[in-house]
C-alpha cells in the first residue's frame, strides 16, 4: 500500500489554528509580561475581559472589541507603595479611548459627563479641587459653549465660552458685593456691559455706595477696572 505523507503545509496550518485564541480564555501573559483574562475571537481580546499591565500596575475590566477597549469598562491604577487601587475612568469606550458617558476622577476633582475620543467634550459637569463647580457645554477638553462656573467664594458667570475663556453675551454674579455684571466678554475680560445691585442686602461685603440707576453702558476702561478689582 502506497504511503501518503500528510504535507507539512496542512500540518502547520492545523497548528495556527488550534494556538489561535477564541472564546472564553483563563490567563494570558504577553512577553512584556501583561495580564489579560477574559474573551477571544480572531486571536484578539473581543468580548468581556480584565487586563492587567505589569508596567504601571493599572488594571482595565470591561468590553473589548478585536483588540482594543470598546463599550462599558472601569480603568484603575495601583496606589504607589499599596496594594490599593484608585478608579481613575468608569463609562464608555471606543476603538481604545475614552468615548460616550464616563465619570473620570483625578485626587480630588472629579468630571462627569460627555466624551469623544479621550476628550471631555459635549456637556458635563467638572468639581474643581479649589472648590470651584462648572457645568455646560465641553469641546476637546475646554469649556466650549453654554456654561455656568460657581466659584468657592459664592461669585458665579453664566454665559457663553470659547476655549476655555468668557467669550460673548454673559453675567457675572458678585455675590459678596451684592452686584451684577451683564455684557460682553472677550477672552475672559468683559468689555462692555452694565453694572447694577442684586442683593446688595444680603451681601456680606457689599459695596459702599449704590450703582446710580440711570448708569449707562461701561465702556472698555471702565469694565476692565470693575473686572480688576473683584475678587474670584
Amino acid at each position: 500500500m502506497p504511503y501518503i505523507k500528510k504535507s507539512q503545509k496542512t500540518q502547520s496550518t492545523l497548528l495556527d489554528i488550534k494556538s489561535q485564541k477564541c472564546g472564553l480564555r483563563s490567563s494570558v501573559f504577553s512577553v512584556n509580561g501583561n495580564e489579560y483574562t477574559g474573551e477571544w475571537q480572531d486571536n484578539k481580546k473581543h468580548g468581556k475581559g480584565t487586563q492587567v499591565w505589569k508596567k504601571s500596575g493599572a488594571i482595565y475590566d470591561g468590553d473589548w472589541k478585536f483588540g482594543k477597549r470598546d463599550g462599558y469598562g472601569t480603568y484603575s491604577v495601583l496606589l504607589p507603595g499599596t496594594n490599593k487601587y484608585a478608579r481613575k475612568y468608569c463609562g464608555g469606550w471606543k476603538n481604545g479611548k475614552k468615548h460616550g458617558y464616563g465619570t473620570y476622577y483625578n485626587s480630588s476633582a472629579v468630571y462627569e459627563g460627555e466624551w469623544s475620543e479621550d476628550y471631555r467634550s459635549g456637556w458635563g459637569r467638572m468639581y474643581y479641587e479649589n472648590g470651584d463647580f462648572y457645568e455646560g457645554e465641553w469641546l476637546k477638553d475646554k469649556n466650549h459653549g453654554q456654561g455656568i462656573i460657581i466659584f468657592a467664594n459664592g461669585n458665579w458667570y453664566e454665559g457663553t465660552w470659547r476655549q476655555g475663556k468668557k467669550n460673548g453675551n454673559g453675567k457675572f454674579y458678585y455675590s459678596d458685593k451684592g452686584q451684577l455684571y451683564e455684557g460682553i466678554w472677550v477672552d475672559g475680560i468683559p468689555k462692555c456691559g452694565t453694572l447694577s445691585d442684586f442683593g446688595r442686602d444680603e451681601a456680606p461685603t457689599p459695596t459702599k455706595y449704590p450703582v446710580p440707576q440711570n448708569l449707562q453702558p461701561l465702556n472698555d476702561k471702565q469694565a476692565t477696572l470693575h473686572y480688576s478689582v473683584r475678587k474670584l
